[in-house]
């Protein structure tokens, strides 16, 4: 056994997959989350838009985002997470990128609805191709890099959408950023492999070390027949439940944020950009360090709750304070948005670690189409209530409740540490012979 050929092996892994899958996702969530930008600089008024319109336009992309996950996933576990990636990827850069020549709201309400649909497929299935790649102990800090593309994107998304729609308004911003992702996807067909046996970069003893790990995983998991088994099972249930309650938080948040900014007194477009990228340095930060000691103590539980109790607190506070004092309440809301984004990586990692691989995709697929409706109501219930209030205090009150539930949910699930310990972990070793 030589450790420095594990070691370079182990880190060819990362330095290979982890830039594609990340900029993969981080585009993704781009022709998502500009909506919000586009809303704020004077789309509702070139449109005639109403406001309570503009939420349902906002929360459409999620309900079509809702009913293609499972069948996605289980396409990707089953034929191809690379082929259905790939044509996910051209389909919502066309799409994103028409949502800047509409002229009709009804063609807009298409546009978000099919946007949800495409993408609906892409996050179980990045996840379902990372589960292929990377061990349990390696699993946190791999889903973590893949949904950081979501705060990264928003961060800088905001200050280039600020930019781009201060310079060549809101049409051409999402004509711009549509584009990307149609050129991307050749280069994640060049670049991915399905599974490790299909990769030219690795030699025989390396696909050898890693299948047997990601193998030997599979032993210590009670087998489930399948995908109905699976949705019965209670865990599955609570997880559900819990992610359809933290989403409500998180895209309650990522949606109206950039609008909540720009109601402050002399606040232009620019400034809003940058303001609303802040929250997303801190997710960043607090991502990267839950994942690495979730992956490191193989507990993921103690790692998610305790962020969402948070966030249910920050968005509380804020509301106390009231609308007089922005700073303070901006503050707040950073530590929210921060405290939100924190516990993804240890979040995913819980279905593999529980389910074997014949549902856990599935599965995955489940938990994350309700926090599609959780986004879903979200969106538009936030953005109602600030337009029927005048105010943004009813929605920090419902964002609050809805994480608190969220975390009192998650305090009940089993801790997958326990099942792991009663078998020992497999190593990913390459031999030199």
């Amino acid at each position: 056994m030589n450790n420095n050929k594990s070691g370079g092996f182990v880190a060819a892994r990362w330095l290979r997959l982890m830039p594609i899958v990340f900029i993969t996702y981080s585009l993704a969530y781009l022709d998502r989350a500009n909506y919000s930008f586009g809303a704020a600089a004077g789309m509702a008024k070139d449109l005639q838009i109403t406001a309570s319109m503009s939420s349902l336009l906002g929360a459409l992309f999620f309900l079509g985002y809702f009913f293609f996950q499972v069948p996605g996933a289980h396409y990707a576990e089953n034929k191809s997470a690379k082929k259905l990636v790939f044509w996910s990827l051209i389909l919502w850069g066309l799409l994103a990128a028409a949502t800047g020549i509409v002229h009709n709201v009804h063609f807009l309400i298409v546009i978000r609805f099919c946007l949800g649909v495409v993408e609906s497929a892409v996050m179980p299935a990045m996840l379902v191709f990372l589960s292929h790649w990377f061990t349990k102990k390696e699993r946190s800090r791999a889903n973590t890099f893949l949904i950081l593309g979501n705060p990264v994107t928003v961060m800088w998304m905001s200050i280039v959408s600020g930019y781009l729609v201060s310079s060549v308004g809101w049409r051409w911003m999402f004509i711009i950023e549509g584009l990307p992702p149609i050129i991307w996807a050749f280069f994640w067909w060049k670049l991915v492999n399905d599974k490790p046996s299909e990769a030219k970069w690795l030699n025989d003893e390396e696909k050898k070390a890693l299948e047997g790990a990601l193998q030997e995983e599979q032993k210590g998991l009670k087998p489930v027949k399948n995908y109905g088994e699976a949705f019965k099972s209670p865990l599955v249930i609570k997880l559900c439940l819990q992610y359809f309650f933290w989403s409500i938080g998180v895209y309650g948040f990522v949606m109206w944020l950039p609008s909540i900014i720009k109601s402050a007194p002399d606040m232009n477009m620019v400034t809003t950009g940058w303001l609303s990228s802040v929250p997303y340095v801190l997710a960043v930060i607090g991502m990267l360090t839950a994942s690495y000691f979730s992956d490191k103590t193989l507990n993921r539980k103690i790692f998610v709750w305790p962020f969402l109790m948070v966030g249910a607190i920050a968005f509380y506070a804020s509301y106390l304070l009231g609308a007089d004092h922005f700073w303070l309440s901006f503050i707040l809301l950073v530590i929210a948005g921060g405290a939100m984004y924190t516990p993804y990586g240890p979040f995913f990692a819980i279905m593999p670690e529980i389910l074997p691989r014949n549902v856990a995709g599935g599965a995955i697929a489940l938990v994350n189409s309700m926090g599609a409706l959780g986004s879903f109501a979200g969106s538009y219930i936030v953005g109602y209530l600030n337009g029927s209030t005048g105010g943004f205090g009813a929605s920090y009150i419902f964002m609050a409740g809805s994480l608190l539930l969220s975390a009192i949910l998650t305090m009940t699930v089993g801790n997958s540490r326990k099942a792991s310990k009663q078998r020992p972990e497999p190593k990913l070793e390459v031999s030199t012979r």
